[in-house]
Formats: C-alpha cells, sequence, structure tokens
C-alpha cells in the first residue's frame, strides 16, 4: 500500500470513529474504546492534515507559475515559496511516518528496575548503588514516584543488587534502551595507588504487568517464608517475614525480605514475579519475530554491553549508537540521560522505518 492511499485510510477511519461516538446507541465500553482510538488517531490526523496542506499549497503555487500571465514579481515570490515548501515535506513525510510505527503496547507502562553490581567486587556495588541513584533522580525529574521492592546493601553503602517500581506515563517508553551491561572506569575511593579501575553492573528494565496481562495460577506457585537477615548473617527481625516465590513451570525465583511484614514482601514479590512472567512471554514474541528483532537499538540482552562510564575523561559512551557526552556529571544526576533515551528513540525509528521501506520495495 502507498504512502498516501494509507494516509487516506487513516482520515476515513478517523471519520469513522468521530461519527460513531456521536451517534446513539453506542455502550459505555464501546464509547471508552472508541475514545481511546480516537485521541491515538487525533495525533496521526493533525501531521497528515499539516502534510496536505503543504502539498496543497506547493501545488497552487506551481500552477500559478505555469500560468503565463502571472507577473514577474509574482512569479518570483512564488518560486521562492514553493522552494520552501517542497524543502519541508519530507520532514513532515518523516514525522507521519513516525507516528504510523506500530506502537510498542508496553510503552505507557509503569516499570521494575533490576540493578544488579557484576564484575568488580566493592566498586561494581558502589557503581550499581550510582546507576540506582541515577535512575531515582532522573525519575524525581520527570516527577514519577520510586518504590524500592527489594535491596541489598554492600558493606561500602553501594548496592549487590536493588530492585524498584518506578510509576509514571510512559515510563517503560523512556527507560527500556537501559536494559543492559553499563560499565564504569574510575580511581575507587578504596584506591591507594591512583589506578583506573574496570568494574560494571547490569540493568534490568521490565514493564509491570496488570493482572490482565498475567494470569498466575496458584497451583502454578511454590511460597516459603524464612527469616530476613542482614549482611553476614545477622537477622533483621526474628519472625518468619521474608517470602520467596518459585513459579514452577518457568522455575522463576523472586526473593523478597525488604519489609518487616510477610503480607508486604509477598505483594511486592508478585509484583516482580509478574513483571518477569509478563517480559519473558514479550521476549518469546519477539523471538518469533526473529525478523523484527534487529530493528531494534540492541537486543535488550543484559550480557550485552551498552554503556561506559569514564570518570577520569568525564564522558560517558553509549556503544550502540556511537554517541559520545563530556556531561558525565549531569549524567549521573540525571539531567543528560533524557539525551541519550532521545538518540536511541530516534535511532529505533530510524531502523524500523528503514525496515518498513525495505520491505515495501520488495
Amino acid at each position: 500500500m502507498s504512502l498516501n492511499a494509507a494516509l487516506e485510510q487513516i482520515l476515513d477511519r478517523y471519520e469513522q470513529v468521530q461519527s460513531a461516538m456521536a451517534g446513539t446507541g453506542v455502550s459505555p465500553d464501546d464509547y471508552v474504546r472508541l475514545s481511546k482510538e480516537f485521541s491515538e488517531l487525533g495525533a496521526v490526523v493533525e501531521a497528515i492534515k499539516s502534510l496536505k496542506s503543504v502539498e496543497q499549497e506547493a501545488s497552487d503555487l506551481e500552477s500559478l507559475l505555469a500560468d503565463d500571465t502571472t507577473d514577474a514579481e509574482m512569479r518570483a515570490m512564488a518560486s521562492d515559496e514553493l522552494a520552501e515548501l517542497k524543502a519541508s515535506v519530507p520532514d513532515l513525510e518523516h514525522q507521519v511516518k513516525v507516528l504510523l510505527l506500530p506502537k510498542d503496547e508496553a510503552d505507557e507502562k509503569n516499570v521494575i528496575v533490576e540493578v544488579r553490581a557484576g564484575t568488580g567486587g566493592d566498586e561494581a556495588a558502589l557503581f550499581a548503588g550510582d546507576l540506582f541513584r541515577m535512575y531515582q533522580r532522573y525519575a524525581e525529574l520527570r516527577r514519577w514516584k520510586v518504590e524500592v521492592l527489594e535491596a541489598s546493601e554492600s558493606d561500602l553503602g553501594g548496592y549487590r543488587e536493588v530492585v524498584a517500581s518506578i510509576t509514571g506515563p510512559g515510563a517503560y517508553a523512556r527507560l527500556k534502551f537501559e536494559s543492559g551491561v553499563h560499565r564504569v572506569q574510575r580511581v575507587p575511593e578504596t584506591e591507594t595507588s591512583g589506578r583506573i579501575h574496570t568494574s560494571a553492573a547490569t540493568v534490568a528494565v521490565l514493564p509491570e504487568a496488570e493482572d490482565v496481562d498475567v494470569e498466575i495460577e496458584e497451583k502454578d506457585l511454590r511460597i516459603d517464608v524464612f527469616r530476613s537477615s542482614g549482611a553476614g548473617g545477622q537477622h533483621v527481625n526474628t519472625t518468619d517475614s521474608a517470602v520467596r516465590i518459585t513459579h514452577i513451570p518457568t522455575n522463576i525465583v523472586v526473593g523478597v525480605q525488604d519489609e518487616r511484614s510477610q503480607h508486604k514482601n509477598k505483594a511486592k514479590a508478585m509484583k516482580i514475579l509478574r513483571a518477569k512472567l509478563y517480559e519473558a512471554e514479550r521476549e518469546r514474541q519477539v523471538n518469533e519475530r526473529a525478523a523484527e528483532r534487529k530493528g531494534q537499538v540492541g537486543s535488550g540482552d543484559r550480557s550485552e554491553r551498552i554503556r561506559t562510564y569514564n570518570f577520569p575523561q568525564g564522558r560517558v559512551s553509549d556503544h550502540r549508537i556511537n554517541l559520545t557526552l563530556y556531561k558525565l556529571d549531569k549524567m549521573m544526576l540525571g539531567e543528560a540521560l533524557d539525551e541519550v533515551v532521545d538518540a536511541l528513540t530516534a535511532e529505533d525509528q530510524a531502523q524500523r522505518l528503514a525496515a518498513i521501506d525495505a520491505n515495501a520495495g520488495d
């Protein structure tokens, strides 16, 4: 289908939905569904109308220039205006194509963020803590809510592991490219000779699943309770408040001991388990569409090194798009993360558009 035909189809559908909403006998459920579709189509329709308006103006100017009776002054003005309009068409077409790209159903979801210390011992745990605080600050800037679900602190104040829920509009869309291995190069505070060390932390970003997204049956769960313990095996409390849930069909295990209440720990563990199962199903579907996977910025695999934070040089480099920013201080404050996210999103869109254009040309 040509681009023009696709655009006409969308404009027709927009009018159909508008008429259906204004009609009588629409059930409340249908009205909600139609309103959602109408809202989603609105941005696309606005972009299409802008494109068509420019194309119509260009056509009118071409007719004016083709008319032998047009005087020289008018002809010069029309020629200049036509050149400007034609130059704007590719950008307008690109905007429309981006809006036409299939939406990731998870983009508007809240997320579960897991940060774990990798190679590098205590320094890796400190870096994991720095990364987590970066995401906390980024969330604050966007007025998102952060709730720590599970944390295992290191002796020096970092995290061996920390799992948190981040709640806010578009959280998954903004954070989904953060999954992978983050590497740091710096002189550790414990290093007396001034040598630069390299260590790493892994990040996983999972869309938070709702009850309707994942069905979990009680018979598929094994729930164990035990006493919470701190560093060195010290008992945090003397009751069996810690919870470990095993999803038997997938063998996914989630343990939470952050709260003193067994009920609260179980609720947090179920939230994490639900997100893991939802992501596992999404991953299965993506693997079935292997060709589409090539159109993503990275695979999201936690074993894939995606970014390096070099403290001596004050730079951060994202290896997937060869982007380097000398704004490491602002990055760690969450202030420069949007620059990287915007670049990753643009690259992802470019790759998906290229795949669509290639398929259209076959």
